[in-house]
């Protein structure tokens, strides 16, 4: 067998045993039992008035979530937010556009108890929002688990008349800090 066979062998063995892994699939106990034990996905702390029991600290633009101790990639449940405004930017520009904070501070005034979050250009510090468009930083308060709760959430947010184009999302968070 060739140097080449052996190492592409060696290569795919590894990424196969690890892959599991780094995406929370499931622990060696469990496959050996034939069972997979999926490592449930982060609790959102919607409620920026409440402390949340979380092994990072998040910035204050980010929604934070429970993450446990040692954790490379997580995400989150999946919820509901009211994206309240988005901007177009340009990667070229070195993500120098997004949603100001002060901005997001006066919003999260209308909303005490729903968290107030906007999204940044992606580094390895940044958390990551799936369902949204790769050009578009925007500003978001969450809206609760279900479709029941956020159209309640959107309902409050049209009757302040500031955020004429809100609307539904559902997505999750999470971050990859590897």
């Amino acid at each position: 067998m060739s140097k080449v066979k052996i190492v592409r062998i060696v290569v795919l063995s590894l990424l196969a045993s690890a892959a599991p892994l780094l995406s929370g699939g499931t622990t060696a106990a469990a496959q050996r039992r034939g069972k997979q034990q999926r490592r449930p996905p982060a609790a959102i702390c919607p409620d920026p008035t409440l402390p949340c029991r979380t092994s990072v600290e998040f910035k204050p633009h980010q929604l934070p979530f429970r993450l446990p101790a040692n954790a490379f990639i997580f995400e989150t449940e999946q919820f509901y937010a009211v994206i309240l405004k988005s901007v177009r930017f340009d990667r070229a520009k070195e993500c120098t556009v997004f949603i100001p904070e002060a901005e997001r501070l006066a919003a999260q005034q209308l909303f005490p108890r729903h968290k107030v979050f906007a999204s940044r250009c992606y580094d390895a510090e940044e958390m990551f929002y799936t369902n949204v468009a790769s050009d578009q930083q925007f500003m978001a308060v969450y809206a609760g688990r279900t479709r029941a709760e956020a159209e309640r959430v959107l309902a409050r947010v049209k009757a302040t008349g500031r955020y004429g184009g809100a609307n539904l999302r559902q997505m999750q968070t999470g971050f990859n800090g590897t």
